[in-house]
């Protein structure tokens, strides 16, 4: 047998429990539902940092942001940081990326990626142009004001033009051009992400969905400052452009999210459908995640940017060639180990420099993942925060929470994260904003246990996990007491 193919597939924003494999049986999602019967399951998945750029680096290098240098949305990714395709030494492989890049410029082949299909110009200058842009053209569009197609243009676009659709058909075209060849294929979608609308607003019945279990459980005095300005800017001035003042108008956010994950099954349909229409099913290591979650109405927050389970744990399946049967892993893992776990089941070498471990022998058998803990890092910024008007501008609101040298700290704060394999969690903060959580008997974290005399030993361990870990890999953020 040729050496195996890898089809690697990943939405952005797309929260774990959005599939039936993690227990949400309402979303219309028949394609990942169906592939998630045929495939490896992984309980228990955290990204490395809750936002776009920083977490795509390391699914991609199997480094942690740190490391990367990209902690931060919009840091390019340095020249010389390899790339799963450039860590492949043997078998001669056709390599593509098609979709969001979000690591540097949007618009050149490089890291390894021989074939480029681009969908993004908001992060470009000049007059060039995504593939994309050129493909509406193609169908009679014309740009706005600023000469491209803006992501809300775009979500309005009937949905046989919309993004999905378009790499659905550049990545069925790539596959059946490379049939003959061994073929590294990286496809990013934009969908869930914001803007939250789009041609499936109305497949699920809004007026059904049903809220969060922590929908009420609202940031009080004892979490960060952050979390809880989030929440009152949400409740204020909504998101995207909606309202979000009523459980109304949250089930209507939820609704046209969980229309967007639909959308996007469709197209990762038509892409496995073509896999299987090649006769490369057997041949093909298949991955499907996503950079990072969405907090979507748990603690009347939305999008990321904050330590909580919905922001920071996403789906991850992944089937083997010929692989016939679901299996599951059980306990925590993390996103830095996909690097190495897909370059072992490819048969290539791992490089040394890598942060993470290969989870092969998890993925083929089943079972427990066999980690005692997996470790989650926050370094300033992509807040939502910065937005916020400061001084004479300040809204009245804000007043009654933070002032300006706590908002410009609070945006300023860098968290590290411990989740062990017996569900404590706890978030080390710079600022002393610490919190504690047994996930085991809070899944929805409502209890801050920390700053009790009865937690004060646990609470104690897991930060000298965390110091452990940063000693390890060179993270020199300094993390107080907590």
């Amino acid at each position: 047998m040729r050496q195996p193919n890898l089809l690697f597939i990943y939405t952005d924003e797309q929260a774990f429990d959005t599939l039936a494999a993690y227990g949400n049986h309402r979303i219309r999602m028949p394609n990942l539902n169906r592939f998630a019967e045929r495939c490896t399951v992984l309980d228990e998945v955290y990204v490395t940092q809750p936002v776009c750029t920083a977490s795509r680096s390391s699914l991609l290098t199997g480094l942690y942001p740190h490391a990367t240098g990209c902690v931060a949305n919009c840091k390019p990714l340095r020249p010389e940081m390899p790339c799963l395709p450039e860590m492949i030494t043997e078998g001669g492989y056709a390599t593509g990326h098609f979709g969001k890049w979000h690591l540097g410029d949007e618009l050149m082949p490089q890291h390894g990626f021989d074939e480029w299909v681009s969908i993004e110009d908001v992060y470009t200058t000049g007059d060039a142009r995504s593939d994309y842009h050129r493909f509406l053209i193609d169908a009679g569009y014309e740009p706005g004001e600023r000469g491209i197609f803006l992501r809300d243009e775009a979500a309005r676009l009937p949905e046989e033009h919309g993004k999905p659709a378009f790499l659905a058909g550049e990545a069925s075209r790539f596959i059946r051009g490379h049939r003959d060849r061994p073929f590294v294929l990286y496809v990013n979608f934009l969908e869930p992400h914001m803007p939250y609308f789009g041609p499936r607003d109305d497949q699920h019945d809004r007026d059904t969905i049903p809220l969060p279990a922590n929908f009420d459980a609202l940031p009080g005095p004892g979490q960060p400052i952050k979390t809880r300005l989030l929440q009152d800017a949400y409740a204020h001035a909504g998101h995207s452009g909606l309202p979000l003042k009523t459980e109304a108008d949250w089930r209507r956010l939820i609704a046209n999210y969980w229309g967007l994950c639909s959308l996007v099954d469709t197209h990762v349909g038509t892409i496995l459908d073509t896999l299987g229409e090649c006769g490369l099913d057997d041949e093909t290591v298949v991955v499907f995640t996503s950079d990072h979650g969405d907090m979507m109405g748990s603690h009347r927050l939305t999008a990321k940017c904050v330590m909580y389970q919905e922001a920071v744990r996403v789906p991850l399946l992944l089937r083997l060639p010929g692989q016939r049967e679901a299996r599951r892993v059980t306990g925590p893992v993390s996103q830095i180990d996909l690097v190495p776990t897909i370059l072992d089941l490819m048969g290539q070498r791992l490089p040394d420099h890598l942060q993470g471990e290969s989870l092969a022998s998890a993925v083929e058998a089943g079972g427990p993942a066999g980690r005692d803990a997996v470790f989650i890092q926050w370094n300033g910024s992509d807040s939502g925060l910065d937005a916020i008007p400061q001084g004479d501008a300040r809204p009245d609101w804000l007043a009654e929470i933070a002032t300006d040298d706590q908002i410009a700290s609070s945006v300023a704060d860098r968290v590290r994260t411990i989740v062990r394999a017996d569900g404590w969690k706890l978030n080390c903060s710079p600022l002393g904003e610490h919190e504690l959580y047994q996930l085991e008997n809070d899944p929805g974290e409502t209890r801050n246990l920390h700053g009790t005399d009865e937690h004060r030993p646990i609470a104690r361990e897991l930060a000298e996990q965390i110091r452990s870990w940063q000693d390890r890999h060179g993270d020199t953020v300094v993390m107080p007491e907590p």
